[in-house]
Formats: structure tokens, C-alpha cells, sequence
């Protein structure tokens, strides 16, 4: 199928759908056990997860059949330092569709405080041709 032959997504409806996603520390999430520090707190890769969580689930329910969406960008401020038992929630709310780039504006918080926040970029492929793609690129 040529380029111009394939169907196209019109994001721009999706704007403003927000997803959250909450997680209670456990060990398993802490910059020790993640190799990222050596703190028994949240780290920062696992915030970076759970962001990236939410802004999968902000619009998996509005993609069409064979679509899906792989992030390309991130730019995120680990700010606070959550422990063992703390509970976060992530939020991800579609801020901006432009073409295939879908640009999310993301914001941690605990109980008391934002814990980190930033932006994540997505872009709408479809699963099989990307898939395809990354194959040929192996070989």
C-alpha cells in the first residue's frame, strides 16, 4: 500500500482525554532495585513507566483496529522522593495532536506533593507495518 493509500487517524478528538494511573511503592520500584541509586525510594525509571502507562491508556480504547502508539520523546523532573508504601497517581492528559505526534502533558503526585511532571511524546503507527519495519531493520 502506498503512503497516500493508507488510512489516516484524526487524533485531533482525542485532545484533552486524561488517564490515571496509580501505583503503591513497593521494593521492587526503588532506585536500588531498579540499579538507578542506591535509595529505597521510587525511581525514577519506574515514574518514567507509570507516566508512559497512562499515556498509553489516555488513548488505547479510541485507537482504531491495527493501530497502536510508541513513544518517541520524553522530558520529565523527578522532583520528590516517594519511600516504600507511598502511593502516587499519574496523570496523562493529551495535549496536543499534530499529524501522528501526540504530545501528552504528564504530572505525578502523592499525597502531599507533585512528585514529577513533564511531557511525552507518542506517534500513532500501524502495529503491523512498524512491526515489519523493525524486523527488516534487525536483518
Amino acid at each position: 500500500m502506498q503512503p497516500s493509500q493508507r488510512p489516516t487517524v484524526d487524533a485531533a478528538p482525542w485532545i484533552g482525554a486524561v488517564t490515571r494511573v496509580e501505583l503503591t511503592v513497593t521494593d521492587a520500584d526503588t532506585a536500588q532495585a531498579m540499579g538507578s541509586g542506591d535509595v529505597p525510594v521510587l525511581a525514577t525509571p519506574r515514574v518514567l513507566a507509570l507516566a508512559e502507562a497512562a499515556t498509553v491508556g489516555a488513548t488505547a480504547s479510541r485507537l482504531p483496529p491495527g493501530y497502536t502508539t510508541v513513544g518517541t520523546r520524553v522530558d520529565l523532573e523527578h522532583r520528590a522522593a516517594t519511600p516504600i508504601g507511598g502511593r502516587v497517581v499519574a496523570e496523562a492528559r493529551l495535549a496536543k495532536a499534530d499529524g501522528r505526534r501526540l504530545m501528552f502533558e504528564i504530572v505525578v503526585r502523592d499525597a502531599h506533593q507533585v512528585v514529577a511532571e513533564g511531557r511525552v511524546e507518542r506517534i500513532l503507527v500501524e502495529r503491523a507495518r512498524f512491526l515489519a519495519k523493525a524486523m527488516e531493520d534487525r536483518g
